[in-house]
């Protein structure tokens, strides 16, 4: 299975200035999977150790040793040689031994030839692992560039690169051909997991199955994980999250959680939440001291928010408008932000208009809106351009099911529809972009340019 994480790691293994590598990430995301590969195809040797399996080399790490003395333990516990430049040294769940970073940062100093890799689950700890000291990679759930490939759907791929590339009308039949994948995608998601299932027989059926035992997995980790006494706290606002997106008010409600829940008693799990990677946070863009009443959640990943919604396979394949739909279409695009660096926020004007992304980068906010059908007024956006917040740039993001090849330049913006992103202000009266002609791709560019920033 093609990751593009693959290219940051032959990065890391050519990088003269090469510091210990952190692989951070949710369960069953594919780290080990990556790491095992990359190893085997770049390396001579692979030396695979697991914290949380071998007991020996927890017990013996637990306890400060020599680097030197490490390195030749590790060596005899894997069985094979330990070699400068030709060998990577795999350390899975390192989480399981808290002073890790010492000793890795430790063997860096001292031996700073060997190519050590190590793979935490979850989302690193920022006061324990120094950005100075690390190298840290997150490994995401598969986007929906790399569900294609994992499909084999090459062609549309390179096809949808191409017409963003110069910008030109995609024919009616590729352009539904894209829209179905990309409900499908809402559909199984991007754990690999889900993504195998469906490849066997090309069917959704046992796809649900798959999904309900990653779940059972994900609430397994948040009983044994989380902070003593809040597991069931955790699970039951990890659960909601979901749910309450599929509302016309998307704030997340403490009420909504459980009867009687309250900010005393849920604020600790929810904040957990957040820093273990399972809930991405988007908070308002107007209040100068955010709290959890102007909090969005999003779940990290569209076929688990459709899981638990337990949404209909048809009823996303067929593009119906739902609010259920709309969740995990927002959990999409959330999820694509956040992973190529955007802080994420929104804007609300009380009850007459919301903006639910705003994506922060060098100072300034870039509007997200999207449309489901093709002549859907973008009536939030013109409440945002009114208000008193800078922003700079206002974008559509398009889910039309159909667009013909000779319209607008608005319309030829979202030519992909869910593909494609137009960067400039909306202006009403021409109804076509002005200002900047920049655009963003949601698959990403491999070189980012001032015409074309990946996403």
């Amino acid at each position: 299975m093609r990751r593009k994480c693959t290219d940051s790691l032959i990065y890391w293994k050519k990088n003269p200035g090469r510091k210990p590598l952190i692989l951070q990430g949710l369960r069953q995301t594919g780290k080990t999977w990556l790491l095992m590969d990359f190893g085997n195809k770049q390396y001579e040797h692979t030396l695979y150790i697991n914290l949380e399996t071998d007991r020996s080399a927890t017990d013996y790490l637990s306890v400060p040793h020599d680097p030197q003395e490490v390195l030749l333990f590790l060596e005899t516990c894997a069985g094979k040689p330990l070699r400068p430049a030709s060998s990577l040294l795999i350390l899975d769940n390192i989480q399981c031994i808290p002073q890790i970073s010492t000793l890795l940062t430790s063997i860096a100093l001292d031996f700073p030839q060997y190519h050590i890799a190590s793979i935490y689950k979850g989302v690193v700890n920022s006061d324990s692992f120094s950005v100075h000291d690390f190298d840290i990679l997150t490994l995401y759930p598969l986007d929906f560039e790399e569900f294609l490939w994992a499909n084999a759907e090459f062609a549309l791929t390179r096809e949808i690169r191409n017409h963003f590339s110069d910008f030109s009308s995609m024919g009616k039949k590729l352009h539904e051909k894209a829209l179905s994948q990309f409900r499908l995608y809402l559909i199984i998601g991007g754990m690999p997991a889900a993504i195998m299932e469906y490849k066997k027989e090309k069917k959704l059926l046992l796809v649900p199955d798959t999904q309900q035992k990653l779940l059972n997995l994900f609430l397994s980790d948040i009983t044994a994980l989380a902070p003593k006494g809040t597991a069931r706290h955790c699970r039951n606002a990890w659960l909601s999250i979901p749910a309450q997106l599929g509302r016309t008010s998307r704030k997340f409600q403490y009420t909504r959680i459980a009867k009687g829940a309250t900010a005393k008693v849920y604020h600790e799990p929810l904040q957990w939440l957040i820093s273990a990677g399972l809930a991405i946070p988007c908070q308002t863009a107007v209040c100068s001291k955010p709290s959890e009443t102007s909090l969005h959640l999003y779940p990290v990943d569209t076929g688990l928010c459709s899981c638990i919604l337990k949404i209909p396979a048809f009823q996303l394949l067929s593009g119906e408008e739902t609010t259920a739909g709309t969740a995990c279409i927002e959990t999409f695009l959330a999820q694509h932000f956040i992973r190529n660096g955007y802080a994420l926020s929104y804007w609300s004007s009380g009850n007459q208009a919301e903006v639910p992304f705003l994506l922060s980068k060098n100072s300034h906010f870039i509007a997200i809106d999207y449309r489901t059908t093709p002549h859907q007024k973008c009536r939030n956006l013109m409440q945002l351009n009114k208000s008193s917040l800078s922003c700079t740039h206002a974008n559509v993001f398009n889910l039309c099911r159909r667009l013909q090849a000779k319209r607008s330049l608005s319309d030829r913006a979202f030519i992909c529809g869910i593909l494609h992103i137009e960067r400039g202000r909306y202006n009403r009266q021409k109804q076509t972009p002005a200002g900047s002609s920049s655009r963003f791709h949601i698959f990403g560019n491999e070189e980012k340019t001032s015409s074309a920033i990946s996403l």
